[in-house]
C-alpha cells in the first residue's frame, strides 16, 4: 500500500473513533435525568475531549449511585416523625403568631416536607470574624458533657485544625462522645490527621461520597455542610471551615468575612437529625449505626423572650429535587421591597435567574454581594459573568474588598432571613449535600442586613463604566466560565 492509501485508512480510522465517541457521548448523557444546560455541557465536554472526557465523566459526571441513595432515604425515615412530634410539643408552649405574607408563603412551602419541620423558641446569635467564632465554638465544646457531633467540609490540617482536633481529643478522653464526618475533597486531610482522636476514643468517618475509588467516589459531589451540635442543645452552622484561612491568617485571602450561628433550640434537633442521616448512610459496619438517643435531642428551657421561628433545610444530589433552591425562589418571588443577597459564588440556574429579573421588574431593591478577588479564578470568572448580567438587569451588584466574603445570606424584606451553607450556584443546588436555615423574625432580618450595610462600606458598587472597561479578553474567559458553569 502506498502513502496515500494509508492515509485513507487512518482518516477512516479517526473519523470512525470520533462517530464511536459521539454516539457513546449521547448514551452516557441521557442514560439519567438532567438538566438542558447540564447535558450541553457534558457533551461538549465528552465530544471535544474524547477519551479524557469520559475519564473526568467517570468521576465527576455521574450520578449517586442507587445504594447510596437508599442509605440516606432509609435512614431518613427511621425516627424523624418522633423527633417532629417533640419539636411540636416545643411549639406549643408558644403563642400563635401572625406572619407578614412572604414568611407564610414560604412556611407553606416547606410545611410538607417532615424533614424540615418548624421550630419555635430558637435563640440565634451570628459571628463574622473567624476568631471569634472558633473562640466561642471551642468554649461549646469545653463544655461538653456527653456528645459532641461534627461534620465539615474542609477541615485542614493546620494551626487552627489541629487546635481542634485536639480539643475533641480531650473531650474524647473525658468519656464524651465525640463523632466525626468529614469529606476528603475538601480540606485534603485523610483519616490519619484524625488517628489521634480515634485512640483517644473517638469515631472518625469520611462521607460516603469519597468511599470505594471506582464504585461510589463521586468527585463532583461534595459535603459542603458545616454542622456542629453539642449535648443535643447547641447547634452551629454557617460557611466557616475549619482552617487558617477562615481566620484571616493567610496573605492570599486576608481577612475572611463569613457568617456562622450558634443556635440554641429545637432547630438544633434538625441539625442533629442531618448529622445522624449522614453518619448513618457513610459508615461501613453497622456496629457504629447511630440510634436516636435522648441525649442527642434535649429540649431547651422555654424563654417568653425568645422565639425566633425557623427552617432547618438540607438538601443534596439524593433528593429529586432542588429544595433549598426552590425556598430560595419562592422567597425572591414573594418580596415586595428587598432581596439581599451574599455569595462567594453567583453561577445561578434559569429558574433562579428568572426569579431575580421577576423580582427587577416588579420594583425589587435586588443587592447582590460578591468577592474582589477569585479562590477559583475560573469559577470566578462565571461569577463575573452573571454580576455584569444581573448589573445590566438593574441590581446593585457590590464587590467585597475588605478581605473575602464567603457569606451565604439571604434577605427579603423584614420578614425573611437565611443564611448556611448554599451558595448561589449551580454545584450548590444540584451537586453538594447543603443546609441552610430560613428564619421568620424581624430582629433576625435587621442583624444580618445591619452587617449587609457595613460590608457596603467596604465594596465597590459595580457599574456599566466598569464592565466597558473590562477586556474582550477578560470577557471571552467570562463567557466560556459560564458555557461550563453547569459542571463546575
Amino acid at each position: 500500500m502506498d502513502l496515500r492509501t494509508d492515509l485513507a485508512i487512518l482518516y477512516q480510522i479517526i473519523w470512525g473513533l470520533i462517530l464511536i465517541n459521539t454516539v457513546v457521548a449521547f448514551i452516557t448523557v441521557f442514560r439519567r435525568p438532567r438538566s438542558i444546560t447540564s447535558i450541553l455541557a457534558w457533551m461538549m465536554t465528552l465530544v471535544f475531549l474524547p477519551g479524557l472526557g469520559f475519564i473526568l465523566y467517570a468521576f465527576c459526571g455521574r450520578g449517586i449511585d442507587r445504594e447510596t441513595v437508599y442509605l440516606f432515604s432509609e435512614q431518613h425515615q427511621k425516627r424523624i416523625r418522633e423527633i417532629n412530634e417533640m419539636i411540636e410539643k416545643n411549639n406549643q408552649y408558644y403563642p400563635p403568631k401572625t406572619y407578614p405574607y412572604e414568611a407564610d408563603l414560604l412556611k407553606q412551602y416547606f410545611a410538607g416536607m417532615d424533614e424540615s419541620p418548624l421550630t419555635r423558641g430558637n435563640h440565634v446569635e451570628f459571628f463574622t470574624d473567624g476568631e471569634q467564632k472558633f473562640s466561642h465554638l471551642f468554649e461549646d465544646i469545653r463544655k461538653a458533657k456527653d456528645n459532641v457531633h461534627v461534620e465539615y467540609y474542609a477541615f485542614f490540617n493546620d494551626e487552627i485544625g489541629n487546635a481542634f482536633l485536639d480539643l475533641l481529643v480531650k473531650k474524647a478522653r473525658e468519656g464524651v462522645e465525640v463523632r466525626l464526618v468529614f469529606d476528603p475533597w475538601g480540606g485534603r486531610t485523610n483519616v490519619r490527621f484524625f488517628k489521634p482522636l480515634q485512640e483517644a476514643g473517638g469515631k472518625v468517618i469520611p462521607f460516603i461520597t469519597s468511599r470505594n475509588l471506582i464504585r461510589k467516589t463521586r468527585l463532583n459531589y461534595h459535603l459542603h455542610r458545616k454542622i456542629v451540635v453539642i449535648d443535643g442543645e447547641i447547634g452551629w452552622t454557617g460557611g466557616f471551615n475549619v482552617g487558617d484561612q477562615y481566620v484571616g491568617t493567610t496573605e492570599k485571602f486576608g481577612y475572611w468575612r463569613d457568617t456562622h450561628a450558634r443556635i440554641v433550640g429545637t432547630a438544633s434537633f434538625s441539625l442533629q437529625e442531618i448529622f445522624i442521616r449522614d453518619w448513618n448512610a457513610s459508615i461501613k459496619n453497622k456496629k457504629d449505626l447511630l440510634e436516636y438517643e435522648e441525649s442527642y435531642f434535649v429540649l431547651p428551657t422555654q424563654d417568653d423572650n425568645v422565639d425566633v421561628p425557623m427552617h432547618v433545610v438540607a438538601d443534596g444530589p439524593e433528593s429529586i429535587e432542588q429544595v433549598i433552591e426552590g425556598g430560595f425562589i419562592k422567597t425572591i418571588v414573594a418580596a415586595k421591597e428587598r432581596v439581599w443577597i451574599q455569595t462567594p459564588y453567583l453561577i445561578p440556574d434559569d429558574s433562579m435567574t428568572s426569579a431575580l429579573q421577576v423580582a427587577l421588574r416588579s420594583g425589587v431593591d435586588v443587592r447582590i454581594m460578591i468577592p474582589c478577588m477569585p479562590d477559583h479564578p475560573f469559577i470566578y470568572r462565571a461569577t463575573q459573568y452573571y454580576a455584569n448580567l444581573f448589573q445590566k438587569l438593574g441590581a446593585k451588584i457590590y464587590i467585597y474588598e475588605g478581605g473575602f466574603i464567603h457569606a451565604k445570606t439571604l434577605l427579603a424584606d423584614d420578614a425573611i432571613a437565611s443564611f448556611g451553607t448554599t451558595n448561589q450556584d449551580i454545584r450548590s443546588y444540584e451537586l453538594n449535600f447543603e443546609v441552610s436555615t430560613f428564619a421568620y423574625d424581624e430582629k433576625v432580618n435587621k442583624e444580618l442586613a445591619t452587617l449587609f450595610e457595613e460590608d457596603m462600606k467596604y465594596s465597590t458598587l459595580l457599574t456599566q463604566e466598569m464592565i466597558k472597561q473590562q477586556s474582550y479578553w477578560l470577557k471571552f474567559k467570562q463567557n466560556f466560565s459560564r458555557l461550563l458553569s453547569p459542571i463546575l
